[in-house]
């Protein structure tokens, strides 16, 4: 059984998806063009909006059928947006670990994390000092630390250079691999969708045709 499904979708009356499956414990990337609705399928996966028409089953039970704060705290959504505090790295932790009444965890729990994202700042480096790329590495981290069952990441590389990207993305792979966590990434960027997907979902124009197929090994 595919971890989550799609069939017939429909969203905002303007994109159409077609049936779409999605495996457990691998990395599918969804590609395409602006406006296709690559952003929209994420949000619709996680529960965040609903679709106008069709039904998407997460684990063959409709993700309509979940309690909203339940299922997203296990597919997190690792938004293009930083949702960054301005106090430094390790209070931006201890804040997102509040919100699930967890404990915060120690600079020495925290630090791993950052390595996998390819971010080498002290803990108590201010998040409003730093770029956009550097902002996006430590959000990111924090969704990780989190170990949902599904990690989904939208554009994570949008603001990164080559090597760097390359670096987190395979980081990232790996960890998600060892730790039996699902990832679904959203990318423009069509080396890094041949170099790290499993999987390959590429979505065309708005009403047009949209069709998923498996990356070549």
């Amino acid at each position: 059984m595919p971890l989550f499904s799609a069939r017939n979708v429909c969203f905002k009356g303007i994109v159409q998806y077609p049936d779409i499956d999605i495996e457990e414990g691998r990395a599918t990337f969804i590609s395409g063009e602006s406006g296709c609705g690559k952003s929209s399928l994420l949000r619709l996966i996680s529960g965040v909006t609903s679709p106008d028409a069709g039904e998407i089953t997460y684990r063959g039970k409709p993700v309509a059928d979940y309690d909203p704060v339940g299922l997203r705290r296990e597919v997190l959504l690792c938004s293009q947006a930083s949702y960054l505090f301005d106090t430094d790295v390790d209070e931006n932790f201890a804040k997102y670990y509040g919100y699930r009444d967890l404990p915060a965890p120690t600079p020495e729990q925290i630090r791993p994390y950052l390595g996998v994202c390819a971010f080498d700042m002290p803990g108590n480096t201010p998040c409003h000092t730093m770029s956009g790329g550097e902002r996006q590495r430590v959000f990111t981290a924090i969704c990780l630390s989190l170990r949902p069952k599904v990690l989904m990441m939208d554009e994570p590389t949008s603001a990164l250079d080559d090597t760097t990207a390359n670096k987190m993305l395979s980081n990232i792979k790996i960890f998600c691999a060892e730790h039996g966590i699902t990832l679904i990434v959203v990318s423009h960027n069509a080396a890094l969708v041949q170099a790290y997907a499993d999987d390959i979902i590429t979505l065309g124009v708005c009403l047009q045709t949209i069709t998923a197929g498996r990356a070549q090994a």
